[in-house]
């Protein structure tokens, strides 16, 4: 008699069945209508192929299409339709690798002659028919020398490399689709091609070096996006479409605000505009600041060696460092961050107990050095500013100043219209300083904080930074892309290397604690992200140009001049627009620069004392006494900080 195990169902009830049952015979045992939804089935919070036998007691979850797991698989599943998509219409093509991405997959290929978005319309109609064709997917656990034997027949070199790269201990599984095609894999995968669906797209093809390595072949990577249904993929293109048009590196063109060039590559030359909008952040963030008690400092940007290899940077982040050796050969880094530096500070002079805590901040620049290829508009750069500040207390004060900062980070995103935002907690990364007892305490008091705070989060294993744990603020943006912005990072052994101490009540050295801290992150990218989040029209009191007064004739120039001359006065940015060109091309060419208020003069207002006043986005026209006018717009473009 076959032996009994018991599995228990998401809903706690439990139910014997006969080891070995598979999770499709589960699936059926159930319901035919669970039978012909299921996907996968998750053993013990592991994902599993539904044809996999459940030998155990354990906890099982039949997946279905409307699980977040099925979209992961129906992603993986696509890669290998693909794959198998090019090798049928062009033999010869060596396959490498194809994982899942945000979003989509990719898979790279090996041809003499790369593939070209020409190919992508043919490519996705092969695709179609394998899926069509409903092929099973069937798992095949070979020996590593008869899976290094099949793919070297094959002249599938990338493969064989793989294949030797795998640890010993681990298995070897193929997957067949039908018995036409098969690949090297890890699994697990849907039953069948079918259930891929017909809600994918072939999305673009980009040169890449396999295994990242320039020395090494260029490979065609081709990227696809897939979803459950076609639904969500029309309304993830919609908001491709969107983005596109809402690309800061396209507006920063349109309102002339910043440019990059090849001499300075991942540096910004910010315009006359740009750095406007850039300064009244910082404006508005010093402020919030100095309120929330704060001191400002600055730090030197290039710093010794000894100064990183004591605060760990030198063996953890040395390949992000730009370096530079003087002619005595004492060797200088530019600094990819500000902590180093301001632990110089607080060890400046004795500490108490009673000075604590310090906020200290600064907005500091750092150079962080980024493959070419990974640089992206103000999103992605070499040299960027930080909102960057750390908080140096004692261990019971870690709570109540990890409860007030995430307090404040939330108020300043929602002063900026981000009220949707999630929080990540990142713990230990592999590569670390510190005692294991260390990240103990630390991870759980920054846990501590936050939940009192009232913070939901989930967790994001593995990716704190290597002094500390972190949590990380992802805004969402009006078109629902998420980017992660702000950090609270608790630090418990960055002082301790540098030697910083306080005295105690007891008269006692003791080290503090370090919080590192910061909300908008990189100035730069906060800049992009607020340009496509609003599609470059700006709440008025950032809007680089606020007003511009554009004349009708030039029997109005004297008093658009005057006009100007009252909203300076109450501090508005404006400008008077006296070309003599019609009022309509004026009024189009101030709207694709984002400028938010055109107040019109012509004769009649010149007359009457008045302006016609036109928002940007909006058709509707109004006319104003100018007294009316300036003290709108100067309530307007009040900072929100100065509102409240």
């Amino acid at each position: 008699m076959a032996d009994k195990i018991t599995i228990t169902f998401p809903d706690g009830s439990q139910k014997e069945f006969e080891a070995g049952i598979t999770g499709e015979e589960l699936a059926k045992s159930i319901s035919k209508s669970l039978a012909k939804k299921a996907m996968a089935i998750e053993i013990d919070g592991e994902l599993h192929d539904l044809s996999d036998p459940i030998e155990r007691d354990a906890k099982v979850r039949i997946i279905t299409r409307d699980d977040a797991e099925a979209l992961e698989l129906i992603r993986h599943d696509a890669a290998h339709v693909m794959a198998q998509a090019v090798q049928e219409l062009y033999p010869g093509t060596q396959v490498t690798i194809g994982p899942v991405i945000e979003n989509g997959f990719y898979y790279d290929f090996f041809r003499n002659e790369p593939f070209t978005t020409e190919d992508l319309p043919k490519i996705e109609k092969k695709m179609k028919e394998i899926v069509a064709r409903n092929l099973p997917f069937r798992k095949e656990v070979v020996s590593r020398d008869e899976a290094i034997e099949r793919f070297r027949k094959m002249g599938e070199n990338f493969k064989v490399e793989l294949i030797e790269s795998i640890p010993e201990d681990e298995q070897i599984k193929i997957y067949w689709q039908g018995d036409e095609w098969f690949d090297l894999c890890r699994g697990p995968h849907l039953p069948s091609t079918g259930k891929i669906g017909d809600a994918f797209k072939l999305m673009k093809v980009a040169g890449a070096y396999w295994r990242g390595d320039p020395g090494k072949p260029m490979l065609t990577r081709i990227y696809g996006t897939a979803w459950a249904d076609k639904k969500q993929l029309n309304a993830y293109l919609k908001m491709l479409e969107e983005a596109e048009k809402r690309d800061h590196r396209r507006l920063g063109r349109e309102m002339d605000l910043f440019h990059f060039q090849e001499e300075a590559p991942g540096s910004v030359f910010w315009h006359e505009k740009g750095w406007t909008i850039f300064r009244e952040l910082v404006n508005y963030l010093r402020r919030v600041q100095d309120r929330a008690g704060y001191v400002e400092v600055n730090t030197p940007d290039m710093m010794d060696r000894k100064l990183w290899e004591q605060s760990g940077h030198w063996e953890k982040f040395r390949e992000h460092m730009f370096i530079t050796q003087t002619e005595d050969e004492r060797i200088f880094a530019c600094k990819p961050m500000n902590c180093p530096g301001h632990v110089q500070i607080f060890k400046h002079g004795l500490k108490s107990y009673r000075d604590l805590p310090i906020r200290m901040a600064e907005f500091g620049k750092v150079h962080r050095y980024e493959p070419s290829g990974a640089l992206h508009g103000l999103m992605r750069v070499r040299s960027f500013t930080q909102d960057d500040a750390h908080i140096f207390c004692t261990k019971e004060q870690i709570k109540d100043e990890c409860i007030r900062l995430h307090r404040l980070i939330l108020d300043i995103y929602k002063d900026f219209g981000f009220t949707d935002v999630r929080i990540k907690f990142s713990d230990r990364p592999e590569k670390r300083v510190g005692s294991d007892e260390i990240w103990d305490a630390a991870e759980a008091a920054l846990k501590e904080a936050v939940e009192e705070a009232g913070g939901e989060y989930t967790l994001n294993p593995g990716e704190g930074a290597f002094y500390g744990p972190k949590l990380e603020y992802v805004l969402r943006d009006a078109i629902g892309r998420d980017w992660q912005c702000g950090t609270v990072q608790l630090d418990f052994n960055l002082p301790g290397r540098f030697e910083a101490f306080y005295v105690g009540a007891d008269g006692e050295k003791h080290t503090p604690v370090m919080i590192h801290r910061a909300m908008f992150g990189s100035l730069e990218r906060f800049i992009g992200i607020l340009l496509e989040h609003y599609a470059g029209h700006l709440p008025l009191w950032l809007a680089p140009v606020q007003v511009v007064v554009a004349t009708i004739t030039s029997d109005a120039d004297d008093y658009a001049r005057q006009v100007v001359a009252r909203l300076k006065a109450a501090g508005l940015r404006a400008q008077a627009d006296l070309r003599n060109e019609k009022i309509n091309y004026k009024v189009r060419e101030h709207s694709l620069a984002k400028v938010p208020v055109i107040l019109v003069v012509g004769k009649r207002e010149v007359e009457e004392g008045t302006v016609n006043e036109r928002r940007l986005g909006s058709k509707a026209q109004r006319t104003l006494k100018l007294e009316e006018a300036v003290a709108t717009l100067k309530e307007e473009a009040t900072p929100p900080d100065l509102r409240h």
